[in-house]
């Protein structure tokens, strides 16, 4: 298995990037954690309605807008990830700047081309 991911944002809808990257994350052998606000699975992910303490996630890909992000700050902070991905429409310079300050490093980017191109 890959890099642990959580999808933060996950859709069980399938025209939605959120979906998507699910999809193309397990088809390229990560594992793959996803909070949504409906539950469901999606590629044999089950998308978790609560925030749960998962271990050691190497990566958080963001699928809110930034307003929508401010409920998770503390959280995302919490779970220590060794990266945060603002997918495009995700940019968010206050969180930036929250995790410059605790040390985790983030990137303004897009999964699924990060994936297509074997840059994940």
């Amino acid at each position: 298995m890959g890099k642990r991911t959580l999808v933060l944002g996950a859709s069980l809808k399938p025209n939605r990037y959120s979906n998507y990257a699910i999809q193309r994350l397990v088809a390229n052998k990560y594992e793959v954690m996803a909070f949504g606000l409906k539950s469901g699975e999606v590629s044999g992910v089950t998308i978790d309605t609560d925030l749960l303490q998962y271990e050691a996630i190497d990566t958080v890909t963001l699928y809110l807008n930034p307003e929508r992000q401010k409920a998770y700050y503390d959280y995302i902070i919490g779970l220590k990830p060794k990266r945060v991905i603002f997918n495009p429409g995700t940019e968010n310079p206050e969180f930036y700047e929250i995790l410059k300050t605790n040390g985790i490093p983030f990137e303004e980017s897009c999964t699924l081309v990060l994936l297509s191109t074997n840059q994940y």
